[in-house]
């Protein structure tokens, strides 16, 4: 076989795996526009037969879904730019700043990536009550602050940024805060894109945590209300899709206008030590 071939086999197997992979996706889309009952019929139709957009106008006036979209919102946002923030400075910290037991210190964190997070959540839940978060999106947005998985990517890509830049800068009277600022930063671009991704998608899908903090039905986020929602109108289908296009639909739109830097960032981050 030759390589013209081979490569139309391996184009093709791509073609069949997103095809079957976007199927489901397709339907949710296709179903959240059907009539009420459409979906469900004897041999479940693919297409609507007429076109509706019925059930996203029933979400946002009979239900009230742009509060906990606002809500998701807010707290997926307010998330990613502050675990940029601290996980940006301490990935930096670990990489080129020389304190004591600072490789001791980064395999501990390493080897704390293999506790469940189901084990942690009973003694976080118990701080953050003493702390008077509970009930409140402090108690949401706490947790996601940091991250060690987050740490070690930008620890893993600020490897590769030459010590004599930043040397250059400190001769040159450049504090530590400032080359981190002015040179670090730009240099993790990509890689920090990569964790705004993980970061806002995890956050925004994130089901159980704020189903545990958040006990007050106005301050529940998009999945949670969501699930709510099956359980009141299980049988409407079509109207369930429509909230599950909106859950999708914002991360696959963040996802696709920054995959560049995303794959930029992967691709970037295999520095060896």
């Amino acid at each position: 076989m030759n390589r013209t071939a081979r490569a139309a086999l391996v184009y093709l197997a791509l073609g069949v795996g997103a095809a079957l992979t976007s199927l489901p996706l397709l339907w949710m889309m296709s179903a959240s526009v059907m009539p009420a009952g459409e979906a469900t019929v004897a041999g479940h139709r693919l297409l609507p037969s007429v076109i509706t957009f019925a059930h996203y106008r029933d979400l946002f006036t009979r239900l009230n879904l742009a509060r906990y979209l606002m809500n998701s919102t807010v707290v997926a946002v307010v998330v990613t730019l502050v675990s940029l923030l601290l996980n940006s400075l301490a990935g930096y910290a670990f990489a080129k700043l020389p304190f004591r037991r600072r490789d001791h210190l980064f395999r501990l964190l390493l080897a704390a990536l293999v506790i469940p997070g189901q084990v942690t959540m009973l003694p976080l839940f118990l701080m953050l009550k003493s702390m008077g978060c509970i009930n409140t999106y402090w108690g949401v947005v706490i947790p996601g602050m940091a991250s060690i998985f987050g740490i070690f990517l930008i620890r893993q890509y600020a490897l590769s940024i030459p010590d004599s830049m930043l040397d250059a800068a400190r001769i040159d009277g450049a504090g530590e805060f400032r080359i981190y600022w002015s040179l670090v930063v730009p240099a993790c671009k990509p890689i920090l894109v990569t964790l705004a991704i993980f970061t806002f998608m995890g956050t925004w899908n994130d089901f159980l945590w704020p189903l545990i903090v958040l006990t007050d039905g106005d301050m529940h986020t998009l999945p949670v209300a969501l699930a709510n929602l099956l359980g009141e109108h299980v049988q409407d289908t079509e109207l369930m899709m429509a909230g599950s296009v909106l859950t999708v639909l914002p991360v696959v739109v963040v996802f696709v206008a920054l995959q560049r830097y995303y794959i930029e960032g992967i691709m970037g981050g295999s520095v060896k030590e």
